[in-house]
């Protein structure tokens, strides 16, 4: 399934912690990749390109200047999911979202949300009709979506592996790690300081 991530208006000085959480979760939890606009942010980027290297998978990140653009290019191929304490339940409609076979991007707010992305969107989705972050609506959105399937994916090109234990923590070198690597299927490159 074809399923990106839009995350609207990240602010380096205030969001730089959730905005790396939504994308740790949008990959652990099956999403192809992931696009974020408001501020550029390096050390986000290069945060997620490291943990693609050590854990795998084909996991991308791509600053967009223009959400609008963005979301409309997305219009023209697939479905727009945009994630929203007014929307509709999610219990509702994620039926019908995983029934539907076009690719889909799923929109998530930061600071005040445009009124414009209540209406380009083609289905706005509650995960609750309260309050809360927009890491856990992603995460149980996409838990959801993929009926728990994605608890058990594997991450392919993987540097490291944890070994489930009772108790403990045991986690297994796969290959040396190497500097200059750059992870195969990532759009997410060293970021240069020049």
């Amino acid at each position: 399934m074809s399923l990106y991530v839009l995350r609207l208006g990240h602010r380096p000085h205030r969001d730089e912690r959730v905005t790396t959480h939504l994308m740790l979760a949008a990959r652990a939890f099956g999403a192809s990749g992931a696009y974020y606009s408001g501020v550029r942010d390096p050390s986000m980027e290069d945060s997620i390109r490291k943990v693609c290297e050590d854990w795998g998978g084909r996991f991308t990140l791509e600053y967009v200047s223009d959400w609008r653009r963005t979301v409309k290019a997305w219009k023209e191929r697939g479905k727009v999911i945009h994630l929203t304490m007014y929307g509709l339940p999610l219990t509702d409609v994620v039926p019908l979202i995983r029934a539907e076979p076009a690719p889909k991007l799923i929109v998530v707010g930061g600071a005040k949300v445009p009124g414009e992305v209540f209406k380009l969107a083609d289905w706005n989705v509650s995960v609750t009709s309260q309050p809360h972050s927009e890491v856990s609506a992603l995460a149980v959105f996409l838990h959801e979506l993929h009926e728990g399937k994605e608890l058990s994916l594997a991450h392919e090109g993987a540097r490291l592996r944890i070994v489930p234990q009772a108790k403990g923590k045991r986690v297994e070198n796969l290959r040396p790690k190497d500097p200059n690597r750059v992870f195969p299927h990532s759009k997410l490159k060293p970021h240069s300081s020049s």
